[in-house]
């Protein structure tokens, strides 16, 4: 079985509509997908609409992946089988996407100071209205020869101490693992080891993560090499964690693909054990 919980649209920072990615998914044979755009669950409804319209096989979870501030680094979490309809979660998701909007504010000024003007109005129009990113910024300063690509935007105008950083006014761990319990999902911790730590610090931020009430962490993501997906693995059995995997999936590239090479270590425990998946599928 081919599962994928980890994937984002345009209604965040991906770059396919929901109806292209849940497309995609069911032509790469992926069986089971959560959309997890940031901070929004505005593409599920799309999603499921097309699932159902064009009787695609894929089935759908609903995620979410929440932004939150740790020790002045920025660290996702990632809710499953989340309520999406849930008016609480709503409202607390349009919090943190007005922190987004006045985040976006203060690196246009920032830009600008530098010499690069239109920054808001051009990262609005790649945004398309959605939620904003830093991602929508890099695209900017690359359509606008700027940079070349988006390790160079990053790197010289948007990442920790460049030129353009705003450091998010995000909600903290705990608050995160709240709403997703409160919305009836299961917090996961998105790629640990992507947060350029130390192993100490992975462990000091996944022991806070557990203590929190987190459920799960992704083990399993593209890129990566044995040692590390291992690494990962022992932490979810050390801190009885269950264990996710996910593409982090945001646009067609040769780096990332649906569903493609996330499988999970032995010995783990899948975070969908006990998940009413259809029997056909397992």
């Amino acid at each position: 079985m081919k599962i994928d919980l980890h994937s984002h649209t345009n209604c965040s920072d991906g770059e396919l509509t929901p109806k292209e990615l849940v497309h995609r998914a069911n032509n790469l044979q992926v069986d089971v997908l959560a959309i997890t755009d940031h901070d929004s669950v505005e593409g599920l409804n799309l999603a499921h609409q097309a699932i159902a319209q064009d009787n695609l096989k894929v089935k759908l979870i609903n995620g979410v992946e929440i932004s939150t501030a740790w020790h002045s680094f920025e660290v996702h979490i990632v809710g499953l089988n989340i309520d999406k309809d849930c008016p609480q979660l709503q409202s607390r998701l349009a919090s943190q996407l007005a922190t987004r909007r006045n985040r976006a504010e203060r690196i246009a000024a920032k830009l600008a100071k530098v010499g690069v003007e239109g920054a808001l109005e051009g990262a609005k129009k790649l945004a398309k209205g959605q939620s904003l990113s830093r991602v929508h910024f890099a695209k900017y300063l690359i359509n606008k020869g700027v940079v070349s690509d988006f390790d160079a935007a990053f790197k010289k105008y948007l990442a920790r101490k460049a030129k353009a950083y705003v450091a998010p006014g995000w909600i903290t761990i705990e608050q995160a693992v709240q709403w997703i319990d409160e919305a009836g999902g299961q917090a996961v911790l998105a790629h640990p080891s992507r947060y350029d730590l130390s192993n100490k610090w992975i462990r000091k931020l996944i022991d806070e993560f557990k203590a929190a009430g987190g459920k799960g962490i992704e083990v399993s993501l593209p890129r990566q090499s044995p040692n590390e997906r291992q690494q990962l693995a022992k932490y979810a059995i050390d801190n009885q964690l269950l264990a996710s995997q996910g593409s982090d999936f945001h646009r067609i590239s040769r780096f990332s693909e649906l569903g493609r090479n996330i499988q999970l270590p032995e010995k783990v425990t899948p975070i969908w054990h006990d998940w009413a998946l259809n029997e056909d599928m397992v």
